[in-house]
């Protein structure tokens, strides 16, 4: 299961380690180049999920890098990392083809938020991708998130959940869960289910999110809002 590559084209040395350091942190694979051209050529070599790009850069601007990007039908998501704070900049950048900006200096969580939110964007057309309300489930690479939240599940919750994303507003009975989840030559307490469907509402749940994990009492559950 592969977590995304980020390209981060950056040429304040300090800033870029930051950058690198953090997303590393988060579980992103970065490369880093620092200069305009080794970032465009880069980034059609090894296809990243993700650009992070300086507006200035030495030997090509970061809009320019946008500008051929699109030209040749790539859409990659763009962030723009820039100190130019006019609207009128905003303007060409997001002309030029970013899909969003951020201006220097910014706050890592900000950042953080941005990337999240850019990845589940390009990721709206993929099978592993599921969604429902505010809740966000890739299957690929076996992340979940609460909004902007990451949620840590053991690979039992995980699978429970994709179940139950997999037919939401559909009521699942105990025996086809377990069946599904567990396997048919599961031989344990039916039980199982309701400790696994507590520890999944707390996860959920944590900061005080509305309950999607509804009991139908005396069949088994459902994903509704």
């Amino acid at each position: 299961m592969s977590n995304p590559n980020i390209l981060l084209v950056e040429d304040e040395a300090k800033l870029a380690q930051f950058i690198e350091l953090e997303l590393k942190y988060e579980g992103y694979n970065v490369t880093v180049v620092n200069d305009g051209l080794s970032g465009l050529s880069n980034a059609r070599e090894s296809d990243p999920d993700l650009i992070l790009l300086d507006w200035m850069l030495p030997g090509m601007s970061g809009v320019d890098i946008c500008k051929r990007l699109r030209q040749t039908g790539n859409n990659v998501p763009i962030i723009l990392l820039t100190a130019k704070d006019d609207i009128g900049d905003r303007v060409a950048g997001l002309d030029a083809g970013a899909d969003d900006y951020i201006v220097k200096p910014f706050n890592l969580e900000e950042l953080l938020a941005r990337v999240r939110a850019n990845l589940r964007r390009n990721q709206q057309d993929d099978p592993d991708l599921l969604e429902f309300l505010d809740l966000t489930l890739n299957s690929n690479t076996r992340q979940v998130f609460r909004g902007d939240r990451l949620i840590e599940l053991t690979a039992k919750e995980f699978d429970l959940l994709e179940y139950l994303m997999s037919h939401p507003k559909q009521v699942l009975t105990r025996d086809q869960i377990l069946e599904r989840v567990w396997g048919y030559d599961f031989m344990g307490d039916s039980n199982i289910i309701e400790v696994y469907v507590r520890y999944l509402r707390l996860k959920l749940e944590a900061e005080k999110e509305k309950r999607i994990i509804q009991t139908v009492r005396g069949v088994g559950y459902v994903l509704r809002d």
